[in-house]
């Protein structure tokens, strides 16, 4: 792949077909949206990741949301995880607004790319074992492609188990199973991991995950990142 780069990936992505089940699933989606989202036009693709192509900080999720990425096409756009996660990326420097609603809304990350371990919406937020391991080839060559890349988030333990596993393909090696936690952190080479809570309704709507604990992980990734 000595050709390989962010707009290549990012297009191979997009017209990815490997996992019929995610495929009629998010098509599924966008033919039939909620009330709130009636008359909008749904991209229904796999999502490739965004952001600074000089990156320090990688965070990673689970997979878009059906009615957020799917609907937008871009990763956290356009859903309450998003609201919550870009507001603390602001917060914290990464971004220059709290807000992400479209592709063209004019949100830029700034030493951050966002990307996810699964690039189509899943039914119930719950891919299977044989759909991340199709998608998992495209998170490996996004952090080969990010040369600055130093820190990974994982946000949520599904997304910690993803990034361990690519953070281990290219040395076709398997990384010790660091258990994941809050601001767990493990260093697996010249790469940290950190953990955060899901930005998801579930976890902030309950109070599992508040503004100051995601601000806590952003500002925690900046130190250890060398950004600060």
């Amino acid at each position: 792949m000595a050709s390989d780069s962010i707009p290549s990936l990012a297009a191979e992505v997009a017209a990815c077909p490997r996992c019929p089940r995610l495929v009629e699933w998010r098509e599924e989606a966008a033919a039939n949206p909620p009330a709130r989202f009636a008359g909008q036009r749904y991209l229904g693709r796999p999502l490739p990741g965004f952001g600074d192509p000089d990156a320090r900080v990688l965070v990673v999720g689970l997979a878009p949301a059906a009615h957020g990425g799917n609907r937008t096409g871009r990763l956290f756009t356009g859903d309450r995880s998003g609201d919550f996660l870009f507001a603390s990326q602001h917060r914290t420097g990464f971004a220059n607004q709290p807000t992400s609603t479209s592709i063209d809304d004019g949100l830029r990350l700034d030493g951050a790319y966002i990307s996810a371990v699964v690039r189509c919406a899943p039914p119930d937020n719950k891919p299977r074992p044989g759909e991340r391991a199709n998608c998992l080839p495209y998170l490996v060559r996004e952090m080969r492609l990010l040369p600055s890349l130093r820190l990974v988030i994982a946000l949520g333990a599904y997304a910690w188990d993803g990034a361990l596993r690519a953070i281990g393909k290219p040395a076709g090696t398997t990384p010790p199973r660091s258990a994941f936690a809050h601001l767990a952190e493990a260093q697996l080479g010249k790469l940290t991991l950190l953990g955060s809570y899901h930005p998801s309704q579930q976890n902030t709507f309950t109070g599992r995950l508040t503004p100051p604990m995601l601000d806590a992980v952003m500002v925690r990734a900046r130190e250890l990142a060398g950004l600060d």
